[in-house]
This record gives C-alpha cells, structure tokens and sequence, in this order.
C-alpha cells in the first residue's frame, strides 16, 4: 500500500522511505535500505515525514524515543501517518513504539501504536543478555535468517488482525518476535546488523504494495 504522502519530488516508480532519525542505529537502516534499491533518508520533522513512501522506527530506546518524538512535535503527525495507511516498519525499540500496548514501559512511555499486539519491553533481559540465533521466517524465504537480540523485547498476544511472521523457542513457550498488521511490520530483532536485508527487502515490496 503507497502512502498517501509521497513526496512531491520524487519520479515516477522511485520509491523513497525515511528513518526515524531521533535515536539509535539510523545509519544502519539508511544503508540496509539503499541496498535493496531504494532512496532512503532520514526523518526529523512532519514535514520530512510528509515527503516519504514509508518509515523505519530504528532499534534504540524506545522510551527515548517517544519522548524526542514529543517534543519535537513528531508524535501526532507519526499517529497519523499509521491511521492514513502510511507503511512503516519497526525493529525493537520500533516494534514496541508500533504496539498499542506495552507492558513493562515507563509510566510516561507513549507508543505511536498501530499495531493490536501487546510487547513486553527488555523481554529478553538486559544487554548482557543479548544473543544472535538463526531465525525461521517463511514471509522472505525458505533459508533461516541470523537474527540479532539487543534487549529485545517480544509479543505476548496479538489481535485477529495480526499475522504472526516467526517466533523463536523460549522456557515459558514460542516467543513472537516478527509480526505484519497490513503495512505495519515489527521485529524483535535487528536485520540491519547482519548483512541479510531480506526483511528491508519485504518491507519495500509493503510499501510498493507488491508483498
């Protein structure tokens, strides 16, 4: 599904997608997205948001996040942009940024939502506890993908809206860790940092409304 605010400039057929570029590892994201074919530019204000096919939600601190977000006046236009349809994709911090519930959040964390799945924030543990497992994830191919757990979080539950893209084993059960609601796609995990962009790849075929 195209945005309804893609940018004037662009050509026809070019597609453009934006990172949030508030915190965490926008530079990763910007070059995973140009490796798959697409211009990709950072995000700093609505009007920027205005000019791009669809936007990252980049790993880093979610409550940071938010709160930058607030107060550069970003989070309004942000919860718009998901209700006019715009796609938009997070991984970690972005995946509990796209959930309409967070357990285990700041009292004053507010997410852009989006998404009918309820995160458990730092699920996985603390950042000593980050791992990388592969990862199998039917949505872009038969082979696993090396999936990347900075304090990850995970999905406790989904709405009947959410389709569930991979999971991974843990003590209590499977664990969500990727899921697509309509041009909303979220990841526990950061593709970005492992040189297998099939998940970027996924997310522009979203955006052209190919996927």
């Amino acid at each position: 599904m195209s945005s309804p605010t893609i940018g004037a400039q662009a050509l026809p057929g070019e597609v453009t997608i934006g990172v949030l570029a508030l915190q965490g590892d926008v530079r990763e994201h910007l070059a995973a997205l140009e490796s798959v074919g697409v211009r990709a530019v950072r995000v700093t204000d609505a009007d920027g948001l205005a000019q791009v096919d669809g936007l990252v939600l980049p790993g880093g601190e979610s409550t940071t996040i938010s709160m930058l977000a607030i107060r550069w006046g970003l989070m309004e236009p942000l919860r718009a942009a998901v209700r006019a349809g715009t796609p938009m994709y997070g991984s970690c911090a972005g995946m509990i940024l796209l959930a309409d519930t967070i357990l285990d959040g700041r009292a004053d964390q507010r997410p852009i939502g989006g998404i009918d799945m309820v995160v458990r924030r730092n699920a996985f543990g603390r950042q000593v506890d980050s791992f990388e497992g592969d990862v199998d994830f039917p949505a872009i191919g038969a082979e696993p993908i090396r999936a990347v757990f900075i304090r990850a979080p995970w999905v406790e539950s989904v709405g009947a809206s959410v389709q569930v893209l991979a999971t991974v084993p843990a003590a209590a059960g499977d664990r969500i860790v990727a899921v697509r609601a309509g041009s909303l796609l979220a990841t526990s995990f950061h593709p970005e940092l492992t040189g297998d962009h099939r998940v970027h790849a996924l997310f522009v075929a979203i955006v052209r409304g190919t996927a």
